[in-house]
């Protein structure tokens, strides 16, 4: 996942994305460059000193275009760059302190920042004066990137209500202030609650020696297990004992219970009102405008196509595990939630002889960092350099500039281990915005996978790989001109797309053999675990993909109801026509209200669904050349990597491709088992 532009919901292309090239004498020091990191590494007072100054040079800046005379075209268009991507690059800093600071008055400090740039991102929306000003800029004869810059800018200011009323802009006003706070306290409601259940020794039978290694017995002589994910994973996969994982699963569904029930209630109200407002007739509609889907209507009808093109698959992966758990349960008729990951797993190791304990052996964390590097390296021709003093925000946090031959394209910066108070998932940050021959592109990497020598799931490998997908499309594309068409910039429903690509090589047997050894001889992964491994895969991707759309269902069925429904109960209604079993709601729990991309994602979430069909098209071009083909890779980093946001997403993927995107590779590999 890539963590959403902390923006105002509407506004990301106005605030972090309205730019063109800056007049000399506004343009940033290359002295300047890549330190965004460091900010976080100073006290909270700094920071906010910091936060404060980025307002106040942004509203020196808006001040002088407006005083600006006729024919400025030019100074106007720099002086407004510079002021949005100045607010932008203190917002995405201000967003990514709080879900990983260390420090809970740094969290704090970033939190009233984060405020402070929202009220004012929605200043500088309803600012009627400055919405005229930019909308008598001449372009006729600009080049294409400018207009498309252009023309994105001006339509989020109407949608923005700058063309409405003084008591219309009020309300706006009111509400997105308002959502700003309601969207921080959903996603730390989240954040916080991390659930603890107790299990004695014999209870935890089935788990790995080296995960219950790291686990030992307290004084009272349980084991403490946590919802984290390096905790919750192995013990849904491993466990023998049933009750063990439902009580563990149950704690898992229930985190920001009973907190965000009136949080995301409200929140799903005040979007609705600020939708309607604006006059659409809900939010859903609101949020696909800008979208390469346009519509609401058009995103329920792929998601239906959806729903129907894996029903198929889906009941025949049920059918599988409820055979098997008949073995164990002979009077068996369903199959629980928490006893998915459980039978998939045996089916793997007994119907394809995959044993996935034995497959952990290979991927050791820092193999697997060093084979992303290695990989991504040889095939996009870059190089890595540790930064050694770099100043960071926690110790924990490893940092590389990247090189193309002597030119530097950006730092990345990886906190990739779990600690309290730390954001929970897998997401990649921002930190600068690149901006061809200004700033060079920073960004972060955040997860929360085993320390050096400990071993991961073959899903976390996977994962590794996705994230480092949009970290090298934030810095590939950071090249661009203009910070509104740079990196992840893009229709947000493409941006998954090169995370979806890249997560595809760690399936590859030349891309395994090149990085997967074991633990302790070093040996490479022999060519039949990989056979395995790659057989088994393909087990429960009908499961899997369905619940894809079940939860883009969700997330689109909420923001296009009318506000007050139950979201427990609505939750219920949507798993019952998407899957055929219970997965995410069971009585008593509350999954919904710990799903996070109802915040960034908003109804979007079909966005992970829709960025999976375009990727395995573009992949069709990889499996035809080799997964380690450079010179395909370097196609695709020039022709859609490096395009960032420079033009619609489907020009460049048709650029690629050689003709437009379709289903068809979705279906033929959905329906090839």
């Amino acid at each position: 996942m890539r963590t959403p532009l902390t923006l105002l919901p509407g506004l990301a292309l106005v605030a972090a994305c309205a730019t063109t090239p800056l007049a000399k004498e506004a343009a940033m020091s290359t002295a300047t460059l890549m330190k965004g990191a460091s900010l976080l590494a100073a006290p909270a007072a700094s920071f906010t000193a910091t936060c404060e100054d980025a307002l106040d040079k942004a509203k020196a800046h808006l001040a002088a275009l407006k005083a600006l005379p006729p024919g400025s075209d030019a100074k106007a268009l720099a002086l407004y760059d510079e002021a949005t991507t100045l607010v932008s690059n203190a917002s995405a800093r201000a967003g990514l302190s709080r879900e990983v600071h260390p420090d809970a008055a740094f969290r704090a400090a970033a939190e009233a920042c984060e405020q402070k740039l929202e009220a004012f991102n929605v200043e500088i929306a309803q600012d009627r004066a400055l919405y005229d000003a930019l909308s008598k800029v001449d372009t006729a004869k600009a080049d294409a990137p400018t207009r498309y810059w252009l023309f994105k800018a001006l339509r989020e200011f109407r949608r923005a209500g700058v063309d409405r009323d003084e008591a219309t802009r009020a309300q706006v006003k009111a509400l997105n202030d308002e959502l700003v706070k309601i969207g921080q306290a959903f996603a730390r409601n989240i954040r916080d609650d991390v659930r603890t259940v107790k299990f004695t020794a014999a209870e935890l039978d089935g788990v790995p020696a080296d995960w219950l290694k790291e686990h030992p017995v307290g004084a009272d002589g349980t084991i403490a297990v946590t919802t984290n994910t390096p905790d919750y994973l192995p013990v849904m996969l491993y466990a023998k004992r049933a009750a063990t994982r439902e009580a563990l699963w149950r704690e898992q569904k229930s985190r920001a219970y009973p907190a965000n029930e009136p949080v995301l209630k409200e929140l799903l109200a005040k979007r609705h009102a600020l939708a309607t407002l604006l006059g659409y007739a809900s939010w859903a509609a609101f949020a696909t405008e800008t979208r390469m889907v346009k519509t609401k209507e058009a995103a329920q009808d792929f998601i239906e196509r959806g729903r129907t093109a894996t029903l198929r698959r889906a009941e025949k992966d049920m059918a599988v595990l409820l055979e098997r758990k008949k073995k164990d349960v002979p009077q068996a008729t369903s199959v629980e939630p928490w006893e998915q990951d459980f039978y998939e797993d045996r089916v793997k190791n007994e119907q394809y002889g995959l044993d996935s304990q034995a497959l952990r052996a290979f991927f050791e964390y820092g193999a697997v960092k060093r084979g992303v590097m290695d990989i991504t390296g040889r095939l996009f021709g870059v190089r890595y350099e540790k930064v050694a003093d770099a100043q960071t925000w926690h110790p924990d946090v490893e940092t590389f500039d990247l090189f193309d031959g002597a030119t530097k394209l950006g730092r990345i910066h990886l906190d990739m281990h779990p600690r309290e108070n730390k954001y929970k998932h897998a997401a990649q940050f921002g930190l600068t915005t690149g901006r061809g021959g200004k700033d060079l592109p920073e960004a972060v990497l955040v997860c929360n996978f085993p320390r050096p020598g400990g071993l991961m799931q073959h899903s976390e490998v996977e994962t590794f790989f996705h994230e480092f997908g949009h970290l090298l499309h934030e810095i590939f594309g950071g090249r661009q001109p203009y910070a509104a068409l740079s990196g992840t910039r893009t229709e947000w429903d493409f941006v998954e797309v090169p995370s979806m690509l890249l997560q595809e090589w760690p399936l590859d047997a030349s891309v395994l053999k090149a990085f997967a050894l074991h633990h302790e001889t070093k040996a490479p992964m022999p060519d039949a675990l990989i056979a395995q491994l790659r057989a088994a895969k393909e087990f429960g991707v009908g499961l899997m993909e369905r619940r894809q759309f079940f939860l883009a269902a969700v997330s689109l069925d909420f923001h296009a109801r009318a506000p007050g429904f139950d979201t427990n109960v609505a939750l219920k209604e949507v798993q019952e026509r998407f899957l055929p079993f219970r997965r995410e709601w069971v009585d008593g729990t509350h999954f919904e209200l710990a799903f996070g991309h109802l915040d960034g994602y908003s109804a979007t979430y079909y966005t992970y669904l829709w960025s999976t069909v375009i990727a395995k098209d573009l992949l069709t071009r990889f499996t035809a050349a080799g997964m380690l083909d450079a010179t395909t890779a370097r196609d695709y980093r020039q022709k859609v990597l490096e395009a960032g946001g420079g033009r619609e997403a489907a020009a460049s993927v048709e650029y690629f491709l050689g003709r437009p995107y379709d289903f068809k590779a979705f279906e033929t590999w959905l329906n090839a088992n």
